[in-house]
């Protein structure tokens, strides 16, 4: 479990083919990696990976052909600069919100603008996810936790401050550039809530949520 919250950038050293899946090499530029060990994970660009080899600048970790079917990472070469963040702690502070680190999509930037000091993006998102972004509400781009500024007809616009451009990589990004998108899990979880039965044909429905001020 991750929180969205980048703690450094670093860069991919290496890759390589292994039987059909990839094992990646990853330099971790300025993240503490001393209390990593073999079996922990480590969000990059939002995908949660595996550490199985640790190194004094970096990390090793095995990619899955369903992995590689599902994101970007087949398309990563050496020197790509990539978001990392290590798992929550019970004692972390919850700064972003609650990513699992399972990219559910591929969207594209479709825009960017200056907006004094900040960087305007629109992001077009998969047609089977448009259902899980609220204006206003928090998504996962490249393990970036932010908050959509508003809805589009085929996405969502974004506000990215100075901060966040200058300590992740979408300052990297231009019209054109896919990213990793995880929408909130709590939305994806609620819809299945709601689609399902049970023995007492279940009271949580959109006009429970409703009266109880959970749905608009």
């Amino acid at each position: 479990m991750f929180t969205g919250i980048i703690e450094a950038v670093g860069k991919i050293a290496s890759t390589r083919s292994e039987q059909g899946d990839l094992r990646l090499r990853i330099n971790t530029g300025s993240l503490d990696l001393s209390d990593v060990k073999l079996g922990d994970s480590i969000a990059t660009n939002g995908v949660c990976l595996t550490v199985v080899a640790a190194h004094a600048d970096g990390f090793e970790a095995d990619v899955s052909r369903e992995s590689l079917a599902h994101t970007r990472i087949a398309q990563w070469a050496p020197g790509t600069r990539v978001n990392l963040e290590k798992a929550m702690l019970p004692t972390t502070r919850m700064g972003g919100h609650i990513v699992s680190g399972h990219v559910d999509g591929v969207g594209v930037v479709r825009g960017r603008r200056a907006d004094a000091r900040s960087i305007r993006f629109d992001v077009e998102v998969p047609a089977d996810l448009r259902r899980y972004i609220a204006a206003k509400g928090s998504v996962t781009v490249e393990g970036v936790s932010l908050t959509t500024n508003a809805l589009t007809a085929t996405g969502f616009e974004l506000n990215i401050v100075p901060h966040t451009a200058q300590e992740t990589t979408l300052a990297d990004l231009e019209a054109g550039s896919e990213v990793h998108l995880e929408v909130d899990v709590i939305a994806r979880y609620l819809e299945q809530l709601l689609g399902q039965k049970t023995h007492d044909e279940s009271r949580l429905t959109p006009a429970f949520l409703a009266e109880n001020g959970f749905w608009k």
